[in-house]
């Protein structure tokens, strides 16, 4: 195609680019629903992006030798990926332009006398679908690089709402409970704090964990600390925790340790201790969920191992003393026996034993430390230093 005759097409082109500007417009009103609303993009907006993008192919088309610039492909997709568009809908918008503008110069061609008009046009149909292909791909990759810069902020304010409820930080703006609403935690959910050690420095065990607790209806927020993989999680439904467990159990070689269930937002930072007392209680090098036991006495041993130490020798120092097989039964017994609510039935289903042999155990223990399961106070000094017992066991075979 001659220069003359390229200058003709595209003056004849941008002689009719406003009514050709509409007929995009309206082909992608009426085909896409995204822009059926000014929800996203206002008519305004729309129509001004279609002829920007129109006057670049016209001027690459009359400009073949120039290298293209890229700046109007890339401005519409970093502003559409902002405004939420999908990008499948903000491509069909091009396609719809490019194909009116062929059809355009096609139906021109057919109607001139001039056969060699219409083999002039088919000559540089390469080169309009080769701009319009450059284009597609420069506005792809400016929408992506957009998407992915939103989704690093998102992660980052998640990461900092997540910090303001772990810490109970309250600022002028805000405090635990808006930092709950904006993480989109439902306002009658209960919460869970998630510990999990990480295997490498500042790298996550739980990679991925957002997403799948996603899948299973679960709202979560997640920060990462050197040695740390911590997360909230709302309960919405009274299955939600046993979901979660599993979620966490999936994950080969992880130790984390959860929260008992709270449903105020200002416990976070007491419920972020449980998380990581429980995690204490799981041995480094093995894979596991534990969580922390709901009962209040445990979470009073937990705020102070030492006195958790202390108490444990002095209630339960001389069964401790036993040998080693003796002391084990002895102690899961009096644990099994504290965790059923104090059935000595339910207890021995549990350690496939007996009833009675179940009632035979704890008058060892009755004998051996002085207290008496029938009376409140010996049980309450029995269960505090059960719970004292597994903070302090576990912390000794993982001080290792």
């Amino acid at each position: 195609m001659s220069t003359s005759d390229r200058d003709e097409g595209i003056a004849w082109v941008e002689h009719h680019l406003p009514g050709l500007i509409e007929r995009v417009y309206a082909r992608s009103v009426e085909t896409l629903a995204v822009y059926q609303d000014e929800k996203h993009v206002s008519t305004g907006e729309l129509r001004r992006s279609i002829e920007d993008n129109l006057r670049f192919l016209v001027h690459a088309l009359g400009h073949p030798e120039a290298p293209l610039d890229p700046t109007v492909p890339k401005q519409t997709g970093r502003r559409r990926a902002h405004q939420g568009v999908p990008l499948p809908e903000v491509l069909q918008v091009y396609r719809i332009g490019f194909g009116i503008l062929w059809g355009a110069l096609v139906e021109r061609a057919t109607k001139d006398p001039r056969t060699e008009t219409l083999t002039r046009l088919l000559s540089t149909s390469t080169r309009i679908w080769d701009v319009a292909e450059e284009h597609a791909t420069v506005l792809t990759e400016a929408y992506r690089a957009a998407t992915a810069e939103i989704i690093i902020a998102q992660e980052h304010r998640r990461a900092a709402l997540v910090e303001v409820l772990l810490t109970g930080h309250v600022s002028r703006d805000a405090g635990p409970w808006e930092a709950a609403s904006l993480l989109g935690f439902p306002s009658d959910a209960d919460l869970i704090v998630v510990a999990a050690q990480t295997n490498e420095v500042a790298a996550e065990s739980l990679p991925g964990i957002a997403r799948r607790l996603a899948e299973q209806g679960c709202v979560s927020g997640w920060r990462l600390t050197p040695a740390l993989q911590l997360g909230v999680v709302a309960l919405t439904r009274p299955e939600a925790l046993e979901e979660v467990l599993t979620v966490l159990r999936s994950y080969t070689g992880a130790r984390v340790g959860v929260s008992p269930p709270f449903p105020v937002r200002t416990d976070a930072p007491r419920a972020l201790r449980l998380a990581r007392a429980a995690l204490s209680m799981t041995a480094r090098g093995t894979s596991a969920v534990r969580v922390f036991s709901p009962s209040p006495i445990a979470a009073m041993i937990a705020a102070d191992p030492h006195e958790a130490e202390r108490l444990t020798e002095d209630v339960l120092g001389p069964v401790l003393h036993l040998p080693e097989g003796d002391r084990d039964v002895i102690l899961e017994t009096l644990e099994t026996y504290i965790d059923t609510g104090g059935s000595a039935a339910d207890a021995a289903a549990l350690l496939h034993c007996h009833p009675n042999t179940v009632r035979y155990r704890l008058r060892r223990i009755e004998e051996l430390t002085g207290r008496s399961f029938t009376r409140p106070s010996d049980m309450a000094e029995l269960s505090a230093a059960s719970y004292g017992l597994e903070l302090t066991r576990i912390a000794q075979h993982r001080g290792a």
